[in-house]
């Protein structure tokens, strides 16, 4: 992207509607770029387009869908390249959480995460990349991963599998759209304050029980805000930074799980038993 700065830019966005992606797209607004919507939750995205125009922005095109469902994303992307052209930056941003032992995610669990947090980015992909290819305009491709899609997280071996997949699509593509001058980042957020860290669904636990909510509310404690998130993400695209950190922590504890494998596979085996006594209280007599 260079020092140019959004202004005047094409950016596709989904996960538009909350979190990450709202405050992504507002901030694009505020820097002039013309922005294109996507989520599933049509309401809140309706709110976010509203809010994107108030501030300057145009939103030329928005359209509440699944990205799981390529047909959905393919018939959006039609609809834009027909009226519009090529975009300049595509950003991967909607995902879907859940955590749970091998013995509690169900098959649901396992399918849902690969088809949307993997598959969804690359129906996004398949859709809007070729045509900034043969644009050749050059551009930026940002897949928003996860601090669980570079280091053994308790309990995130689904959430996992989606986000290191992602992360590993994005190193390639790094190399394959150099020679376009696409850039791709990748970012690998830590706690975020957004609806997903409130709402994650954990197999076999009971989230209302008061000392499972405790454990909950203190991971959301170290939680950046979507704000604080977005300008890390934006900051890493004017740079073309691969890896975009939003919080100091998580790249601490990657460099930390490279330069020294052992003892973090001991720290690692200590942070599973805590945090399976945290999630898995036991009954009150």
């Amino acid at each position: 992207m260079g020092q140019t700065g959004f202004a005047g830019k094409r950016v596709l966005l989904t996960g538009a509607a909350s979190g990450i992606g709202r405050a992504v797209a507002l901030n694009l607004a505020r820097q002039g770029a013309e922005l294109y919507l996507t989520d599933r939750d049509g309401e809140g995205l309706a709110t976010t387009v509203v809010d994107a125009q108030a501030l300057g922005a145009q939103v030329p095109a928005h359209r509440a869908l699944d990205i799981s469902d390529f047909d959905a994303v393919s018939a959006f992307g039609a609809d834009i390249h027909s009226a519009h052209g090529a975009m300049d930056i595509v950003m991967n941003i909607a995902g879907i959480s859940a955590w749970g032992t091998v013995s509690t995610l169900t098959h649901q669990h396992w399918k849902s995460m690969v088809d949307v947090n993997l598959m969804g980015p690359i129906h996004v992909i398949e859709t809007f990349v070729p045509p900034m290819v043969a644009a050749r305009r050059g551009g930026h491709l940002v897949n928003v991963s996860s601090a669980a899609g570079i280091v053994a997280l308790p309990w995130h071996a689904a959430y996992s599998a989606s986000k290191y997949g992602l992360r590993g699509l994005s190193e390639v593509l790094r190399f394959d759209l150099a020679r376009h001058r696409i850039g791709v980042s990748v970012v690998v957020p830590g706690a975020v304050k957004t609806p997903l860290v409130q709402t994650v669904h954990i197999a076999g636990v009971d989230r209302e029980d008061p000392r499972v909510a405790k454990w909950v509310d203190r991971f959301a404690g170290h939680a950046v805000s979507p704000e604080k998130a977005a300008e890390k993400i934006l900051a890493g695209v004017r740079r073309n930074r691969f890896m975009v950190y939003t919080s100091p922590d998580i790249r601490a504890l990657y460099a930390f799980k490279r330069a020294a494998w052992w003892p973090y596979s001991v720290a690692m085996r200590r942070v599973n038993v805590v945090f399976t006594r945290a999630l898995r209280p036991k009954p009150r007599g």
